[in-house]
């Protein structure tokens, strides 16, 4: 690792210029990631504040859902700041996505909870998301190409790797300020108000940025394009009217940021709803553990860019992708093992099955939020195990049958909704739930994770295992897109590709992950999603993806 940094100190081409540009570049874009991950982290809280009016499980989908609208629009933001940045230049292009991000978040630490102004604030909470998603849109292919812009030929990889550090840095630099606030004013407090205090002290960190951000000059490849009179006229068109230049969006999409995609937010942001949400794990416990693990494991994203200038860029980003496929699995059994023993210990000898008739079963989300599911026996038994993050087989029945809950060598009959009806139904699905948590308590399901239980050591490794995969398919990839893409439609080329893949591939996936758990009691299910997404990847990075590690960036 040494050696990547200190191509960077020793190198005499490494201006003071360039190293300013790095850093302000750098520092920027680390506390605009900051902003954007801060609702990620207290995704459990925010369901609670904004989405109280519906049902626990579908509040914290809806939760998740109003965090990935921020990456839903990032795609649009990429297309309007894109332009702007390929007309007028890169610099001035993100001191305004910067300014966005800033104030949107900002104004989410002054939202009114659902409690005050009802279903007001969920719907102020979504704008919010959707001014800081069309922001960031913007703001990366600004500051990737800005970066690259500047570096020699032959250290594209090491010095746009630093820009790749920035969205971890900026999760973790939300992590202490999170772990701080925390510690200072306890957890209830913390859950009541302090969660504000986050988005709030933002605004400090903006105007830092933009005082930043002021210092540099434009890139120097831009400038000089700008000088002669070559800069694009019509960079949309250009960039995806014509498909010399359109193929290699949908290669550079497909082909490497679909996969990096999926297994940068499985990394860090799935791996975290997944000790908190399916095994119970304190959210303080957590976020320390997620913390410690990003510590060890942002240096590798300097480690892969410096390497790829070696040995190419394609070769990291798809290794990163088989790796991911072949180890997800193991991967997260074993966290399940090490974080919640006595949950693991109970899965294995006390079984929870659901034998029903599937066709009887809802789908364990509610949109409008109107739907207790107590109206069907099964419903009546999934609702409960989903709240109690159970993981649970369904068997199928003939129509008709009432749903029964085994647990280990014991069953349970579901009330019948039309036997039952008012206040004895209300009774029954009491005295039904009562008698399967005395169940699961007898059989060892713990009702959260034992923190003097957690092998803290092993969790840190496994969570480090999934930031190394991310390191690898993320460090080389700013390089890779700057480098598949001609100057003059640059910015905008490589921006649009990047948001859909991180904003739709990426963005979507803790929500439909858990939406897949949901749907099907499993609580490794929704790693399919990942899994599939990055083995496509893998197919068509090796047949189509060019290497580009070796290219000049002066393309017309």
């Amino acid at each position: 690792m040494a050696t990547a940094f200190e191509d960077i100190d020793h190198d005499p081409k490494a201006t003071q210029s360039e190293k300013l540009v790095i850093a302000a570049s750098s520092l920027g874009t680390v506390f605009e990631w900051y902003d954007f991950y801060l609702y990620g982290l207290l995704a459990t809280i925010i369901s609670a504040q904004f989405f109280s009016g519906v049902n626990e499980t579908t509040g914290f989908i809806f939760a998740l859902a109003a965090f990935a609208a921020g990456f839903a629009v990032r795609p649009f933001g990429a297309l309007v700041f894109g332009r702007i940045g390929d007309l007028v230049g890169r610099k001035n292009t993100f001191l305004v996505t910067m300014g966005l991000m800033g104030g949107a978040t900002f104004v989410v630490g002054l939202l009114p909870s659902y409690a005050t102004i009802g279903v007001a604030a969920p719907i102020l909470l979504v704008m919010m998301r959707l001014v800081q998603g069309l922001a960031l849109g913007g703001e990366y292919g600004g500051a990737a190409t800005y970066v690259a812009e500047h570096a020699p030929n032959n250290k594209r990889g090491l010095y746009t790797s630093f820009i790749q550090t920035t969205a971890t840095l900026g999760l973790f630099a939300a992590l202490l300020v999170v772990i701080g606030t925390r510690m200072a004013v306890g957890e209830e407090a913390f859950r009541d108000w302090g969660w504000r205090v986050p988005f709030l002290v933002s605004i400090i960190l903006l105007g830092v940025s933009l005082w930043i951000r002021m210092q540099l000059e434009e890139s120097p490849v831009f400038a000089k394009m700008k000088a002669e009179g070559t800069t694009s006229k019509a960079p949309l068109t250009e960039a995806f009217g014509r498909w010399s230049n359109a193929k290699w969006v949908l290669v550079a999409l497909l082909g490497a940021v679909a996969g990096q995609a999926v297994v940068w937010y499985t990394g860090q942001f799935y791996a975290m709803f997944f000790l908190e949400k399916m095994l119970m794990v304190d959210g303080a416990t957590t976020n320390v553990l997620i913390a410690i693990a990003l510590v060890i494991g942002t240096p590798f994203f300097i480690f892969f860019g410096w390497l790829s200038d070696r040995i190419g860029r394609k070769p990291i980003i798809m290794a990163g992708c088989a790796l991911a496929v072949l180890t997800y699995f193991p991967a997260f059994h074993a966290l399940s093992e090490a974080a919640n023993p006595a949950l693991a210990r109970a899965v294995a000898t006390a079984p929870v099955t659901v034998v029903t008739n599937g066709d009887d079963c809802s789908l364990q989300f509610d949109p409008v939020g109107g739907n207790k599911f107590d109206s069907k026996s099964c419903d009546i038994a999934k609702a409960f195990l989903a709240k109690n993050a159970i993981s649970y087989q369904s068997v199928d029945a003939p129509a008709g049958t009432v749903a029964m809950v085994r647990i280990g060598d014991a069953s349970f009959t579901a009330p019948d909704p039309a036997q039952v009806s008012g206040e004895q139904r209300k009774t029954a699905i009491a005295g039904f739930q009562g008698e399967l948590k005395a169940a699961l308590t007898a059989a060892g399901y713990p009702s959260k994770a034992d923190p003097a239980a957690i092998n803290k050591p092993l969790v840190v490794a496994i969570l480090t295992w999934l930031v190394l995969l991310v390191t690898m398919v993320y460090g080389p990839i700013a390089a890779m897109l700057v480098e598949l893409f001609p100057t003059r439609i640059r910015y905008t080329s490589m921006s649009l590709p990047y948001h859909i893949g991180n904003g739709w591939f990426g963005g979507f996936l803790p929500t439909t992950a858990f939406a897949m758990v949901a749907a099907t009691g499993d609580i490794y299910y929704g790693l399919w999603y990942p899994i599939v997404v990055a083995g496509l990847t893998l197919i068509v990075g090796l047949l189509f993806l060019p290497e580009t590690f070796k290219r000049p960036l002066e393309q017309e």
